[in-house]
């Protein structure tokens, strides 16, 4: 199995393990990632599965609201020069303000809604055209609350919004805040899925096979690990980001309020960008130049 050194580079990064480990574990997966990153886990080679989404794309989140309703949309382009730009800039804090007030009910409705004399689409065409660079609206989602509503933007790259049932503006505002800087993958325990438990159990059973402990012992060893993981990966379970000696359950309930729904934006996560090899890519000139 031939390993390339990017492979080996993208696992380093997301198991904090040696360059030889990772590309032991490559070659018994046969380069598949998600496995080799696995079989780690379970061998307790991995400092830390990160499994972040890779952002690869460029471009900007924009934020609107209007009393306890806001949107976010997120625009995006090819390089960061353009998304600084005030005309890309303008671009997408006007098709936020349009998601908002039209409530348009998908990406194909938002294109199609009138925009300066035309639509959203022939609008997106005609900044193509005009900046050189491909432009895609990429999502947008609309949170509404019925007592408070945080929305909060970190920069123009990542957007989060709170919907609260009691509770305060504060305390939404606040908890928008914790989303984009935690970036919770669950609400609380009961939301994560079956498989993902599962899994996560399996990998926990694995990596105590080495302990020399009675059954039992080992059991509750899993279950706690679990309940950590639980914790790490679920918003009711996080430390506050501003006061991390209490949970944002814990603060939930001080407030007497109940988180209703949540959603954080981030620039390009999820989209896996190409890899240009500028180098070997002077070196193939240079190759077929000589031949």
């Amino acid at each position: 199995m031939n390993v390339t050194a990017e492979s080996v580079k993208q696992l380093r990064e997301r198991t904090g393990a040696g360059m030889m480990e990772c590309k032991k574990a490559l070659v018994e997966t046969g380069g598949d990632l998600d496995a080799a990153a696995e079989l780690m886990r379970k061998s307790g080679l991995a400092k830390a599965d990160k499994k972040a989404q890779r952002v690869a794309a460029e471009g900007t989140v924009a934020l609107a609201r209007e009393g306890l309703a806001a949107v976010l949309v997120e625009v995006n382009c090819e390089t960061d020069f353009v998304a600084r730009g005030d005309d890309f800039q303008a671009f997408a804090r006007d098709l936020a303000r349009l998601a908002l007030s039209a409530s348009p009910a998908g990406l194909e409705a938002l294109l199609a809604l009138p925009y300066e004399g035309s639509s959203v689409e022939e609008r997106r065409r005609a900044l193509i055209a005009k900046i050189g660079e491909n432009i895609t609206v990429r999502r947008f989602t609309r949170l509404a609350a019925p007592s408070a509503l945080g929305a909060y933007l970190h920069g123009t790259r990542i957007g989060a919004l709170v919907a609260l049932q009691g509770g305060s503006e504060d305390l939404a505002k606040d908890l928008a805040m914790h989303v984009a800087a935690a970036n919770p993958a669950y609400l609380d325990a009961r939301a994560v899925p079956a498989e993902v438990l599962e899994k996560e159990r399996a990998i926990l059973a694995e990596q105590t096979k080495s302990e020399k402990k009675p059954a039992e012992i080992i059991a509750k060893m899993v279950d706690g690990r679990l309940r950590k993981y639980l914790a790490e990966i679920t918003m009711l379970g996080q430390p506050f980001v501003k006061d991390p000696d209490v949970t944002v359950e814990n603060l939930l309930k001080k407030a007497s309020a109940q988180v209703l729904s949540y959603v954080r934006f981030e620039v390009g996560a999820g989209i896996e960008k190409k890899q240009d090899d500028f180098v070997g890519e002077v070196m193939a000139q240079v190759a077929a130049q000589s031949k």
